[in-house]
């Protein structure tokens, strides 16, 4: 499972930036709360070996009319006590302030695993600031610069070795029996995803055992459903504390995720009562980006009429246009309606998961494919592609040969993808299309280069015929 590092700190101390720098790639990063934008502020990384979700938190400040204790404490804290590593950004150029303070002593109290980055540091004349720290009992800091990106392997190097004494591995994954089906329930808190997981072992199935997880409100429950072993993974909610609920929402939600890391398919619950709002958008994004499974699921049902249900089943499918092949579920935990589907679409969809392709087949589609719609120049430059093989099974993987991956526009990877589900389905299944630049081979020698290759050959004979006795 991967570790959740929390990124905190006042604005205006680089915390995106680095958060872009660590992930990769440029995400936007557009407002302070969780689910307020259709960006979204927690991304997988890799740091070194490692891989965890990192977390770009909003900035710390005091509240206009909001105590230090009610608003910097409040964020804070929950930051602190939901991850499982703390990356402290101060602005390295700078003295401490009252709000660093306050949450140096936090996280000393909280007795956190953390790293504090020092970030701006670009001159000399900064280490008199980073001593400041180190007179205030703060341990590991770490100076850098991530406009520039100077000192960010050091930072890593760090990160990665306390993530290793922390018991954390590159990959970490739960052993469950051989052809289980392990399916986690997401979605915010108080959709109703125990009531589902009540129900759905609630049913005339044997019940084979209750496993406590890894964190304390993920629990694992092991159900038999005609002849075909389910491994359900539930991520209880957790407690209001103070007036912080959209930041308890998007801590709640990574707690899920880190189900999510472990199984193969993924439930998100939706209160239909309520509607669809951002938040929903966000995990069903990260769920397709982690290449899963994924049955959308309606609940509350019973609280709509006929015609809202309708209503509301076309908004989904506008909101999530991104997701297609995804089923969707109408239902209600309360009454039990639809409930038996979920594991009759968890069995479907992992056949299509673990499907068989002709390679020879493939190849000769996408050719056609690319005959009747070839690849759009880009900057005045023609884009090759290739090849395309099936390479692994759950998730689905392809391989794509180009000429050049940075060009190939994605409106053309959909085209591609679109051609294979037409073919091959995958329904229920996120599949992974890479592409990948073309290795150059061996070059064939021409009759110019044969005939430079021999007067090199006479030139070096002559000069060692003259060494000769």
């Amino acid at each position: 499972m991967k570790p959740i590092i929390a990124i905190i700190g006042k604005p205006n101390v680089g915390k995106s930036t680095l958060f872009n720098r660590m992930v990769g790639k440029k995400v936007a990063i557009t407002s302070d709360i969780a689910g307020t934008t259709r960006d979204r502020i927690y991304q997988s990384c890799e740091i070194g070996n490692m891989e965890a979700i990192l977390v770009d938190t909003g900035g710390l400040q005091y509240g206009k009319k909001v105590s230090l204790e009610g608003d910097v404490y409040a964020q804070t804290l929950l930051a602190i006590q939901e991850a499982n590593f703390i990356m402290f950004i101060v602005d390295g150029s700078l003295p401490p302030t009252i709000e660093d303070q306050h949450v140096i002593r936090t996280i000393l109290k909280a007795k956190k695993p953390y790293i504090c980055v020092a970030n701006k540091t670009d001159r000399k004349s900064h280490e008199m600031e980073i001593g400041e720290y180190y007179r205030m009992g703060v341990e590991n800091i770490c100076p850098i610069s991530a406009n520039h990106g100077t000192g960010i392997d050091e930072m890593e190097t760090l990160v990665e070795k306390m993530l290793k004494k922390l018991g954390y591995k590159k990959e970490k994954v739960s052993k469950v029996a051989e052809g289980t089906i392990t399916i986690a329930i997401l979605g915010r808190p108080n959709v109703g995803k125990s009531s589902l997981l009540n129900k759905l072992i609630g049913q005339d199935k044997m019940i084979v055992s209750d496993i406590s997880g890894t964190t304390r409100d993920t629990v694992d429950t092991e159900i038999d459903w005609n002849n075909q072993k389910f491994l359900l993974k539930d991520t209880a909610g957790i407690r209001k504390r103070g007036k912080i609920g959209r930041e308890l929402e998007f801590w709640s939600v990574l707690r899920g995720i880190k189900a999510l890391e472990e199984s193969e398919i993924a439930i998100l619950v939706i209160d239909a009562s309520e509607g669809i709002v951002s938040q929903d958008s966000h995990i069903a994004g990260y769920i397709k980006d982690e290449k899963k499974g994924l049955i959308i699921l309606l609940n509350k049902i019973d609280k709509l009429s006929a015609e809202d249900a309708e209503e509301l089943t076309h908004k989904l499918q506008h909101k999530f246009e991104f997701l297609p092949w995804s089923p969707i579920i109408m239902t209600s935990a309360l009454t039990g309606k639809n409930i038996t589907k979920i594991f009759d679409l968890a069995v479907k969809i992992h056949k299509e998961r673990n499907k068989d392709i002709d390679q020879s087949e493939l190849k000769s589609i996408i050719a056609e494919a690319i005959t009747r719609h070839a690849p759009p120049r880009s900057h005045g430059r023609t884009i090759t592609m290739y090849s395309i093989e099936y390479t692994q099974k759950d998730p689905p993987t392809f391989i794509v040969t180009v000429s050049n991956p940075e060009l190939f526009h994605f409106s053309y990877k959909r085209y591609i993808e679109r051609i294979i589900r037409e073919r091959y389905g995958f329904s229920g299944t996120a599949i992974d299309l890479r592409f990948y630049k073309k290795t150059e081979g061996v070059k064939r020698e021409t009759h110019h280069d044969r005939m430079e290759k021999g007067k090199a050959k006479k030139n070096a004979l002559k000069k060692g015929s003259g060494k000769k006795k």
